[in-house]
């Protein structure tokens, strides 16, 4: 199985992203393992916070949440997820599974042996860090979930989520016909960069963030994770991802360590999964549940500034 790394010359001199690699090796099922990148920032002693992005972002989205959390005292690990950023890239894209994203970064955790922990989770980051915090819930001791689902296609789901995505009777679904049209252009588009969507839902940005974002894919061979991430979407009740999600939700009901929803005020197809999370985790009773206004899927983009002092603020909360 051929993996390809990006070259390090790629990542000089990025804006606002000076913080050094780290590397730990993580492995799944029939793969060899494989090294996946992460920024390590702040104080080593301080309170850790896991910053896990979805697609098709990389830990630089969360530059600016990096240096405001580890400029407060916090220790700051924000990894890429397999297939992104400067870890490294399976060439076959049928490499890629929903389960093995969640052992790659399951074993990151456990690599770096990560105790009392505040996860961050936004777009996949959350089916993947909800899912690795459902396996090891005694890593983590809150939870911050911005602009996130949990695919589960459960037919309750119905009425409750600004895109529609649930089961219907036994064997129908409900799906906003938008999020179909995203999964197949991914698989039919001749190419595809990161830049093209964050510059039209976050945008505009500077010409050189943009180039940033696209740093991690010098050519199509580097982007079968970036391509069948998307393919990876649970669209049925019988998809393996959607048992996952079920399971993991059904972990999640019985969290009741602190969970905040801190979603954007202009992201349709994750609204309603905050109301959803606080209405079924326990953890999330009674939290000073918060829209951040003025931003759209990519939060952590847009106002960086404003997420940080969440989670720091609920953070000193709920110490």
């Amino acid at each position: 199985m051929d993996v390809l790394r990006t070259p390090d010359e790629r990542f000089n001199n990025l804006p606002d992203y000076p913080f050094p690699p780290n590397y730990v090796d993580v492995e799944t099922r029939n793969i060899p393992a494989l090294r996946m990148h992460y920024v390590d920032a702040g104080p080593k002693d301080g309170p850790v916070v896991v910053l896990l992005h979805g697609q098709p972002t990389w830990s630089f989205m969360y530059r600016k949440v990096i240096r405001a959390l580890s400029n407060a005292g916090m220790r700051v690990i924000a990894p890429d997820n397999i297939g992104y950023g400067r870890s490294d890239k399976l060439t076959d894209a049928t490499a890629y599974t929903f389960r093995r994203h969640i052992d790659w970064m399951a074993g990151l955790v456990d690599g770096l042996d990560l105790r009392d922990a505040t996860l961050v989770v936004q777009d996949w980051g959350g089916p993947i860090g909800l899912s690795v915090l459902a396996r090891e819930p005694d890593r983590f001791a809150r939870v911050v979930a911005t602009n996130t689902i949990l695919h589960t296609c459960d037919p309750a789901l119905a009425g409750k989520l600004t895109w529609p995505h649930h089961g219907v009777d036994e064997d129908r679904v409900m799906l906003q016909e938008t999020l179909l049209d995203y999964v197949a252009f991914y698989q039919r588009a001749p190419d595809i960069n990161p830049s093209m969507f964050l510059d039209a839902v976050a945008g505009p940005l500077d010409a050189e963030v943009l180039a940033a974002y696209d740093a991690p894919f010098p050519d199509r061979s580097y982007k079968a994770g970036l391509r069948q991430m998307i393919a990876l979407i649970p669209l049925t009740r019988n998809d393996p991802g959607a048992a996952i999600g079920r399971e993991t939700m059904a972990a999640l009901q019985q969290w009741e360590r602190p969970f905040l929803t801190a979603y954007s005020d202009g992201d349709p197809p994750t609204r309603g999964w905050d109301k959803v999370f606080q209405e079924h985790i326990p953890g999330a009773r009674n939290q000073a549940h918060t829209t951040i206004a003025g931003a759209g899927h990519f939060i952590a983009e847009q106002k960086g500034a404003e997420l940080a002092a969440v989670i720091s603020e609920f953070v000193g909360a709920t110490d």
